[in-house]
């Protein structure tokens, strides 16, 4: 197990598992958007993936050796987004992608859920995308310092927070790039601290399945109109109503969604 060093806080939630199988040794990694805690794993909602990618693995192990050794990797990260390294500057690449697709005058897109948005680059990154036509939805269940909705400012910004039972704790990233959409869940929130000073990770999902799921938890807390509070910036912290004659409540909602899931996929006795 490997915790960090000296001056430098890790707060990257990664497994590495390796498997001696027949064909010879096998990695498999999980990566998770929250701790390895079994108090908070009844409070928190969080997401998580276990993979034998080996895109994946090989450069989870990367992170590890690094933590290890304390030597920098020799290859750089081409998969996951990794605090020290590549995160921040990927993620501004990612959000300029955007701008110059929207001005080109191309569908332009950006999804983000996090437990805080505080970090003045990427909070004027944002702004900026907005000005130049990207629709950005946000749902930030804790700290946001952006002003959602501002004309001339944000008003391609839509912002919501959901606060109930369970704590939100899940971070997903989707950019729309093109139309070749790329989804990443992290550990990281979008904070100074969490993007400049803590080896963090954002790993991609490239199973179709996997991310058709997320966007339909992603589009049931959209429709959340029980829990579901405005971030607009001349509102405060108001209740969202939809035209729904029923109520929504998106936490239990998406219990009732995974459970069919389960129940339509698991084998017969």
């Amino acid at each position: 197990m490997r915790y960090s060093f000296p001056g430098l806080k890790v707060h990257s939630k990664l497994a590495l598992v390796r498997r001696l199988e027949p064909e010879g040794p096998q990695l498999y990694s999980y990566l998770s958007t929250g701790n390895f805690h079994e108090v908070t794993a009844r409070i928190y909602s969080d997401q998580g993936l276990f993979t034998a990618d080996k895109r994946i693995t090989s450069e989870v192990a990367r992170i590890f050796s690094f933590l290890e050794t304390v030597k920098l990797p020799n290859e750089e990260f081409k998969h996951l987004l990794v605090g020290q390294f590549n995160l921040r500057k990927t993620l501004i690449q990612l959000i300029d992608f955007e701008i110059a697709e929207a001005s080109a005058g191309r569908p332009a897109s950006i999804v983000l859920k996090v437990n805080s948005l505080q970090d003045e680059e990427m909070i004027e990154k944002l702004y900026a995308a907005s000005q130049a036509g990207v629709e950005i939805e946000l749902n930030i269940r804790g700290i946001c310092s952006l002003m959602a909705g501002k004309k001339n400012l944000s008003e391609n910004i839509k912002a919501f927070s959901i606060v109930d039972r369970f704590l939100e704790h899940s971070r997903i990233f989707i950019f729309n790039h093109g139309g070749h959409e790329k989804m990443y869940l992290s550990s990281a929130d979008w904070m100074e601290r969490n993007l400049s000073f803590r080896i963090e990770t954002a790993f991609p999902i490239y199973d179709s399945r996997l991310i058709a799921e997320i966007k339909d938890i992603l589009a049931i807390q959209r429709s959340d109109n029980v829990k579901a509070r405005s971030l607009h910036y001349q509102h405060i912290n108001e209740y969202l109503i939809n035209d729904s004659d029923l109520s929504i409540r998106s936490q239990h909602e998406t219990y009732f969604y995974l459970k069919r899931k389960y129940e339509e996929f698991a084998p017969s006795v």
